[in-house]
This record gives structure tokens, C-alpha cells and sequence, in this order.
């Protein structure tokens, strides 16, 4: 079982479902069955625009190649969106940078997308590959953020650098680096507020939090890392768009994904965005935030030995 498979078998199940019932007893790749998959692919949330793109292919392809199997098609699907989420020509996902010393990453999100947990877990993976870490609990708004952060780095055997309730979130990111680099710290952290406030607002705020961090490091931070949260489907995509506006997303984490059908949004977003998914979160457990593999994604959602089930 690959290691993304528990994180798409829901998204899986519903697919498959959906196409088996569009294909039994048929010869040949019809519009019915052309409609069965748009059906299909929308309903995982990967997106219209997305979905429409894909649909185009097939048909081209149809045209040329009337009496495609049912295993040729899902190779098919499985290739052409393979390549939708490729966006650098690469096979690998290099999800840290350490040129730098220390890596800043800057983790942005809405409230309840799993922000607070995601830095846990990558400070985390982090601290197994022997590298030393450094948190900053910049959500100064929520005394529950600060705590959970705490707890979380606590776990990963991070340092954190936290302030008192209200406190400026500049201020601690600008703490944070600074501890960084007096600490000799490989990666620094910095979590910032979730709050859904307008753009403007938004904005100004992750622009003074990188204008401080700047101080230290000039070419702080070296990832924006944007955490969505895999079930919301459509929500995720609003997100997306609202914090790609505020400020320059450099990367995704998408979560919760292990509870969803809606495993689509990841090839949506990717495709629509043109931002690379680093991580995904396919669980509780602290192991349970995996580097994005591409190719392995896409193969645990279009398997043909399921179809033989």
C-alpha cells in the first residue's frame, strides 16, 4: 500500500464508482461516458476549468482511437493529469532549501485548516532528518494557537519563541529569525494569523511580518507555505485565490485529506494556481504529514487494478 493511498481511497472510491457505473457493458468511449467522467472529476472538486481541460483531452483522443479499453482510459486520465500538476518538468519534490541558513518558512491560512499542526508535524520531520529548528508563534490573537504551538514543539523537540496575547506579530517573527540565527537554527518557522479579515488587512499584516524577518535576513522568508484544507473542496480554492492576492504563496500543504472525497481540489488548485503542493496531510499522527510525490499521488487516485475489483 503506497503511502498516499489512505489519503485518496475515499476520493478513489467515489470516482470509481461513479465511471464503473457509466461503462458497464459498453464498447467503446461514447459521450455518455465522456459526460460520466465530468461528472465524476467535479464532484472530487478538482475544479471546472480543470475538468473541462481534461475532457478536452480525452475527446481529442477518443476522436483519434474510438474503441479505447476501459484500462487505456484510465492510463489516459492518469497520464494527462500527471502532467497538469507538473510544473516544473521535475520528478522530484525538493520540499526544503538548506543553501540557507537559517530556511525561513512563513505558514499562512485561514483558522482550522490544520496550520497549527502542519508546523508541528514539519518541524517534526525536520528534527528526524537531525536538523535544529526554531518555531515562532506569531497567531498572537488566540492564546490557543500559542499553546498548541508550544505543545507541538515541545513533541518535535523544537525551540519556540512565543510573546504575551496581542503582542505585535512582527515583533515575533523578528525575535524569531533573529533567535535563528544566534542559535544557529537550520530552519525557522513562523506561524501567523489565521483570521479572516479583509485583504487589505491581511496584506499589510504578512507584509510588515516579511519587512521585520527582512531586517535579520534579506531575503527572508525563502517559503510562503499556504495550508488548505482538503475537505473544504471549493472553500480551499477561495482560499487559495484570497491569500495569493495578500501576499506571494510559494508553496501549498494540503490537509485532512484521509477524510475526504474531495481529493480533486489537490490537482485543481495545482492547476489552476500554478503553485507546487510540498506536503499533504493524510492523518492525526505527527508521521502523518507526507512530501508530495506527484506521480504516486496521481497513480493511488487512478489505479486499474481497481477496476477489477
Amino acid at each position: 500500500m503506497g503511502i498516499f493511498d489512505k489519503g485518496t481511497a475515499k476520493t478513489k472510491q467515489s470516482f470509481f464508482q461513479k465511471l464503473s457505473r457509466a461503462v458497464v457493458g459498453r464498447s467503446r468511449v461514447d459521450d455518455d461516458v465522456l459526460d460520466a467522467i465530468e461528472e465524476a472529476l467535479v464532484s472530487s472538486d478538482m475544479g471546472v476549468d480543470t475538468t473541462l481541460k481534461v475532457i478536452d483531452m480525452l475527446e481529442e483522443r477518443v476522436e483519434k482511437d474510438k474503441y479505447m479499453s476501459f484500462d487505456e482510459l484510465v492510463a489516459l486520465l492518469r497520464e494527462e493529469i500527471s502532467k497538469l500538476i507538473d510544473l516544473d518538468g521535475t520528478e522530484e519534490v525538493v520540499p526544503f532549501d538548506f543553501s540557507h541558513k537559517p530556511y525561513v518558512i512563513m505558514v499562512v491560512g485561514v483558522n482550522g485548516v490544520g496550520k497549527t499542526t502542519t508546523i508541528g508535524k514539519l518541524a517534526s520531520m525536520l528534527r528526524e532528518q537531525g536538523k535544529k529548528v526554531i518555531v515562532g508563534a506569531a497567531d498572537t490573537f488566540r492564546a490557543a494557537a500559542v499553546d498548541q504551538l508550544q505543545v507541538w514543539a515541545d513533541r518535535a523537540g523544537a525551540d519556540i519563541v512565543r510573546q504575551n496575547m496581542g503582542s505585535d506579530p512582527a515583533s515575533v517573527a523578528f525575535d524569531t529569525v533573529k533567535a535563528a540565527v544566534a542559535r544557529g537554527a537550520d530552519v525557522a518557522i513562523i506561524d501567523t494569523a489565521g483570521r479572516l479579515h479583509n485583504r487589505i488587512d491581511l496584506m499589510n499584516e504578512l507584509t510588515k511580518i516579511r519587512n521585520v524577518m527582512r531586517k535579520v535576513i534579506p531575503d527572508a522568508p525563502h517559503d510562503v507555505l499556504l495550508v488548505l484544507d482538503g475537505s473544504t473542496g471549493q472553500n480551499a480554492f477561495q482560499q487559495a485565490k484570497e491569500f495569493s492576492r495578500a501576499t506571494d504563496v510559494t508553496s501549498l500543504a494540503v490537509t485532512k485529506l484521509d477524510g475526504s472525497a474531495k481529493g480533486g481540489v489537490v490537482i485543481g488548485i495545482v492547476d489552476q494556481f500554478k503553485i507546487p503542493i510540498k506536503f499533504i496531510g493524510i492523518g492525526e499522527g505527527i508521521d502523518d504529514l507526507k512530501v508530495f510525490d506527484r506521480q504516486e499521488f496521481v497513480t493511488s487516485l487512478f489505479t486499474p487494478e481497481d477496476l477489477k475489483k
